[in-house]
């Protein structure tokens, strides 16, 4: 592709960068500034703009090498922070971009750039609060951000009225959680939700074995480990990469895929004979959506197994800690809606929470044979 600047000289290196890139040649910015900076020209700003100009050419891996080694060269400056967060985020390392940009506000607190960059972080990490925050003070104030600030703003408004936790959020909360988790919900949260579901199976007869099992929200692999004995394949699904990694090395899943279970069960796949979910619905206020794809994707007679955390009355409500709690009358209405009975229904502590038993439900449904 010729962008017509090929024969232009600019007297700054970021200029005819920038020239390129406007005209769709991302490839030849690329190209052109490691010429400026082989033959000397150039410095700080010309590898910070390397660094985006690959990103925009798609070579996300050399962005972030080139980013990083900017960043390590620059530690005080805001504008390469800012450059690296922006290629983390890029690239789905959420938790650092974030890191990048606060370290980029400290560095140089009214970089608005930075502000504005944040704020994205926050929302795609469903920070709703957050977000807002940076979005409101934005959108009240005179700059080039502040038409995508208002903009933003209704994205957040968005979320708040969702029945349902942001998949973003919910990545996020799991990244920065991964390395520790066992140990976290184990030892500090006494965590039980898959030995319960295991004994649940055991009483609702959901223990044949040589059977096809899905793991949703399968963390690091507990569930699928207290099920691994019964299942001819077992198949995980999880938001957090970090996750799915801790579950890829136990060695027990045919499949794991990166993935909101909502998505997942919506798309085309096979059936099972036992779907699981432990400590999952938590962050999924209306389940109607999600019980009519577990419907659809149980093999006849097939059973679903989830904890949930319980609430007193009907419907569901979002609890201070941001998990959903659902009452026992909903369960069962959603259940006969979509097809599933309600095989085994047990009132359970799945974890604690501040020292103390957290009240939820262990619940077993089987899909309804037709009349």
């Amino acid at each position: 592709m010729n962008s017509g600047t090929d024969d232009v000289e600019f007297p700054d290196p970021l200029d005819g960068a920038n020239a390129r890139i406007a005209s769709g040649d991302a490839n030849g910015a690329t190209d052109y500034l490691k010429a400026q900076l082989q033959a000397g020209r150039g410095g700080l700003l010309t590898r910070i703009a390397l660094g985006r100009a690959l990103l925009a050419a798609g070579n996300g891996d050399q962005a972030l090498q080139v980013l990083r080694d900017t960043a390590a060269l620059g530690p005080g400056i805001a504008e390469a922070a800012l450059a690296l967060g922006e290629g983390l985020l890029a690239m789905g390392h959420l938790p650092t971009a974030i890191a990048e940009f606060q370290r980029a506000l400290r560095l140089e607190p009214k970089l608005v750039a930075a502000n504005y960059a944040l704020g994205c972080a926050w929302l795609d990490a469903g920070e709703a609060e957050r977000a807002a925050e940076i979005f409101s003070e934005l959108a009240a104030t005179e700059s080039p951000f502040t038409p995508r600030a208002a903009q933003r703003l209704s994205e957040v408004e968005a979320m708040r009225r969702a029945s349902r936790s942001a998949p973003g959020y919910v990545r996020h909360l799991f990244d920065q959680f991964s390395s520790d988790y066992e140990r976290k919900m184990l030892g500090e949260l006494s965590y039980r939700a898959h030995l319960i579901l295991r004994g649940l199976a055991g009483l609702v007869g959901a223990t044949t074995r040589g059977v096809d099992i899905l793991d949703l929200g399968c963390g690091t692999g507990l569930a699928g480990e207290a099920f691994r004995d019964l299942a001819r394949r077992l198949d995980g699904v999880d938001l957090s990469p970090l996750m799915i990694e801790h579950a890829r090395h136990r060695g027990i899943y045919d499949s794991l895929l990166i993935q909101d279970v909502e998505a997942a069960l919506a798309s085309p796949g096979p059936s099972y004979d036992l779907i699981l979910a432990a400590d999952t619905l938590v962050y999924l206020g209306d389940l109607a959506e999600l019980f009519g794809a577990i419907s659809a994707r149980l093999k006849k007679g097939g059973f679903f197994l989830f904890t949930v955390e319980k609430k007193p009355g009907e419907g569901f409500e979002l609890g201070p800690k941001r998990r959903y709690r659902h009452g026992e009358a909903y369960l069962r209405d959603q259940a006969d809606r979509m097809g599933l009975e309600v095989m085994g229904l047990l009132d359970c502590s799945p974890r604690q929470e501040a020292n103390s038993p957290v009240e939820g439900l262990a619940v077993a449904m089987q899909r309804k044979e037709p009349l």
